[in-house]
Formats: structure tokens, sequence, C-alpha cells
């Protein structure tokens, strides 16, 4: 299928200046930053844009207060300078909102480190637009937070982070920003194994995982950003390397808003074992995270577990007791791994966050991989990864612009914007959806009705979809099947219901203005029930 030039036959004959292997937050930045210096930049991803770790992430840009603790001053320093980064260039999909934190006689940190934390965050921040700490005493933190525990408890500390939403959503305009500068991406292309010549990596063959067809892809360096795949992406054809991944397993819980519930994010200090706990508002619902536990299997297969629900359970109902959660209060679940370097021995918590590139010179020269990052620095890693390339392919450096380049929704007026979408036939609901979602791209989306009226129809009632969103997704966003569409591009599979109801008729719409005969489509609806298995809440707890 032929998708905006993005499913490109002729990329195999082609030769790259780097040959990006995922399409996460990192690969995507790395090929934006890339692209925009001029690189010539091809990005494979055997599932979709944001189909990995990236998207099963707590969904905050923060600074990395724990790694105070740590003595991490320089990656809280970097987090807290592209948080800000992220707020000011993305500013429809990641927002600033306060955090809460309870000062406990449980607590293991004693109230002067917090603050003392507290006072180091500011200073480590000096350049944000957003406010600093404030210290509550115990009154004002309940007149705050009316729900919370009062046994205990001594006083809170409020601060600014950084809220993205949708991740997802941030993933494609980073990958539509590095397409308008060139960069090619192919989704649903497998990599198996190293091109080697002359005792060097000169590119890589890769599986269309819909054909079965292998086919191969040369490049000058080969960066591996597969996150916590990245000792699994050559099945054959490569000398043994050392283990770089040692991934950790974050679960997290959907629910509805809840008796008690708070109006900030609270970052709550476990009662069990002293680990940091989240209650995040998120996307109308509450986000109950997150866990941290050892996890050598396929990343893919990484579900949520009873025991990992019960303890985020727990904690919620000990923070707040009117609540009375239990696994029938969870809509879904998710799970992720996080790309960490590989510390045996080390305790969870402690594996360090920050990024290393890992050169597999003398074996394999020609290969970087990118080890750790996170949702929050990802620019800055990416800017790292360029220059690093730009040294290895013997270039003169080209000067990073992506701390200054918006994203391509960023820039809007949302009044201006809000009545033009009215005023072309959309209802104020379906108007504010796309505005959340799409910025300033929400002309385009709606462009898509122009001359197919029938695509201003509500396809799913409970969001104000409309039907040209899935039109744009397949012609301008990279999305090839239902799962892409509903779970990474019009964020549906997060709705009450998943859109499972109506996602036949989205098929029948789909395959009617891009030849989905009515076999695709039945497959495509299954498949994309296949896919909620990510989302499901642990039988044995239910």
């Amino acid at each position: 299928m032929l998708t905006n030039g993005i499913r490109d036959g002729n990329a195999s004959a082609a030769s790259f200046d780097l040959v990006i292997i995922g399409a996460g937050i990192n690969g995507l930045g790395i090929a934006r930053d890339a692209a925009q210096r001029g690189l010539k930049v091809i990005v494979l991803e055997k599932d979709d844009i944001c189909g990995g770790v990236s998207a099963w992430s707590g969904r905050l840009a923060h600074g990395g207060l724990r790694y105070l603790e740590h003595r991490d001053f320089a990656l809280v320093r970097e987090s807290l300078r592209e948080r800000e980064r992220m707020i000011q260039l993305a500013p429809h999909l990641v927002k600033p909102l306060r955090l809460l934190m309870p000062f406990y006689s449980h607590n293991r940190r004693p109230v002067w480190l917090i603050r003392l934390g507290m006072i180091l965050y500011d200073v480590l921040s000096f350049d944000k637009r957003t406010g600093g700490h404030e210290i509550l005493n115990t009154e004002a933190t309940r007149r705050r937070f009316a729900g919370i525990a009062p046994q205990g408890l001594g006083g809170a500390a409020v601060f600014t982070e950084g809220q993205v939403e949708y991740a997802e959503r941030l993933c494609v305009e980073l990958a539509v920003a590095a397409a308008a500068d060139g960069a090619l991406i192919r989704t649903k292309v497998r990599v198996e194994e190293p091109v080697l010549e002359a005792g060097r990596v000169a590119g890589v063959r890769y599986r269309d995982t819909a054909s079965g067809e292998m086919q191969e892809v040369r490049g000058s360096l080969v960066l591996n950003v597969a996150g916590p795949w990245i000792d699994r992406i050559f099945q054959r054809g490569a000398p043994p390397q050392p283990r770089l991944n040692g991934g950790t397993k974050g679960s997290h819980l959907i629910v509805d808003p809840f008796p008690g519930a708070p109006q900030d994010v609270v970052y709550y200090e476990s009662k069990t074992d002293g680990r940091l706990v989240l209650v995040i508002p998120w996307a109308g619902r509450y986000m109950i995270g997150t866990t941290d536990l050892r996890f050598d299997e396929d990343p893919d297969g990484a579900r949520c577990s009873a025991a990992e629900m019960n303890y985020l359970l727990n904690e919620v109902n000990q923070l707040i007791p009117e609540a009375k959660l239990s696994p029938r209060d969870v809509l879904y679940t998710f799970s992720g791994v996080r790309p960490l370097p590989y510390a045996p021995g080390v305790v969870e918590a402690k594996i360090p966050r920050s990024h290393v590139l890992h050169d597999h010179a003398p074996d394999m020269p020609g290969l970087v991989t990118v080890v750790g990052g996170k949702l929050t620095t990802y620019r800055q890693l990416a800017e790292d990864a360029v220059d690093d390339a730009f040294r290895r392919l013997g270039r003169g450096k080209v000067a990073c612009m992506t701390a200054k380049l918006p994203f391509p929704g960023a820039q809007f007026d949302a009044a201006e914007l809000r009545r033009e979408l009215t005023g072309g036939g959309l209802s104020q609901r379906s108007a504010e959806r796309l505005i959340a979602l799409y910025g300033g791209r929400a002309r385009a989306v709606a462009a898509e009705a122009r001359n197919d009226k029938g695509l201003l129809q509500v396809i799913h009632e409970g969001s104000g979809a409309i039907g040209a969103e899935l039109a744009f997704a397949l012609r301008h966003e990279f999305a090839v099947t239902l799962a892409d569409v509903l779970a990474r591009r019009l964020l549906l599979a997060f709705e009450p219901g998943h859109a499972l109801a109506e996602a036949p008729a989205m098929a029948a719409l789909i395959g009617a203005r891009f030849g989905w005969d009515p076999q695709r489509q039945s497959a495509e609806v299954e498949s994309y029930k296949a896919w909620l298995s990510h989302l499901a809440v642990p039988q044995e707890a239910a």
C-alpha cells in the first residue's frame, strides 16, 4: 500500500546516511533532527509508530525529582530543560500541571530532604516559565486534597511538571516533521540481519510482515534505537554481542473518577516498599502507577499481573480511604518495559536513566545502539546521537535546530480555529476534539471532508471523532491497519468500550475509500480485538 510515499518500494535500491531501527520517541526524534540537518534517513519499524514502550509510560514530561537522590544533577538539569522545551514547542500536546507530594510519618525520605530537593529542583530549572514549588501545612494540604488520609500527614510539597496526555500523537507529529524534511518512514517491516561487507555493517535486511518478502537497505551508519528490543533485533548473521538492555516492567491501571480523587497528580511514597506511586488525572479518568519489576522476556509480552494490580490498588486505598477501589473498578491496564541499561545486581530503582551510545566496533563497526533514554529527554538524546553520527560519517557538523523548532501542529489561534471548524459544519465537541489532538493540523483533518461530505459524520459518539480522521490517519499519518488508527492516531482504544462496537463501521468506511474488501475489513477488526490484549485486566483478579 502506498501511503504518501511512506511505503516506497524503491527504498531497497537507495543508500542512506542513517538507517534507524525503531519508530518510538527516540528513533523518531533522531530521524527528525538528522533529516532537518540534511542527512538522508530511513526509519524501519516492525509494528507502528509509537507501537512500543513510548506509549506505555506514565505520560509525564518530568524533571526526575527522584534522580536527585542519586546525585544525578546533570540528568535532572537536562530533564527539566527538555520538559520546558516540550511545553513550549508542543503546547497542544504537552501541558504543565501541578504535582502534590505528601509528607507522611511513614515516608522513608525525611521532610527536610524533600524540601531541600524542591529547592534544588527550582534552582536547576532556573529558566522555566512555570511556577516554582510551594510547601503546604497539614490544613492547607487537606483543603487542596480533601480525600487524603489524615493519619501521619504533616503537609505537602506542590511543584510543576508536564503531562503528555497522548504520547502517541507526539510521536506521530515527530514522524510527520521528519518526513517533511525528507526522512523515509517504513512500518510493518522487521529487521532481521545486518548486511556485512569487508567486516563492516553496510545496512540491514528486513522482512515485510504483510508479504513476508525480504528486502535490503544500505546505509553508512545503522542506529539501533529499538528500546527494550535492542538485544533482539538481529535474528541471524551477527556475531555475539554483549547484553545491553536491562529493562524493568512498569504497569498502570486506568479507573473512572472515584470518591476522594485528587485534582492534582499525587506523588505518594508507598507504605509497602517506599516506591513512589502516582495517581494521575488523565483523559477524564485516573491513571495509577507504576511498578518497577525486572523483566527479561520479550517486551511484546509485557502485561499487568494480578499482583501488580493489587499492589497499586492497595496503595491508593491507603492514600485515599474513601476510594475503596477494587479490581472491578479497573477499566483497563497497560504495561511497558523501560529501556534501561543492563546493570546486574543493581536495585531496579537505582539503574541509571541516562542514555548511552554503544559502538559495536570492532566486531560490527558501522552499528551504534542507543541504550536507555526517556520520553522527556528524547530531543537531547537525538541531538547527541546526530552529533555523533556526523562525526562518524566524517561530515562537517551542522548545527541542531530542534531546540527551537515547533511541532507541526503547535502554532494556531484556538478561538479562530474553533470558529473556522464549527463554521465548516463540525459540532463544537468535534471541533474541540480536533484542536486537542491535532492542534493547527486540525484544518488539514477537516479538509479531508471538503470533497467527501460523508467524512464530516461523527463515527464515535462518546468522543465526537469524525470520519475525516480515519482518512487523514491513512493518507498523512503513516497508519496502515485499523489498530494503528484506533490505538495510535484517533486514540479511541482508550475510550469506554474501546470503540469495539463502532470498529466494523469504521473498517467499512476505510474500505470504501482505500480498497479494503469485506475480508480485509473483517480481518482488521479481528486484529484490533487481538491488540486490545495489551489493555487486559488480569482475569484471576477480576
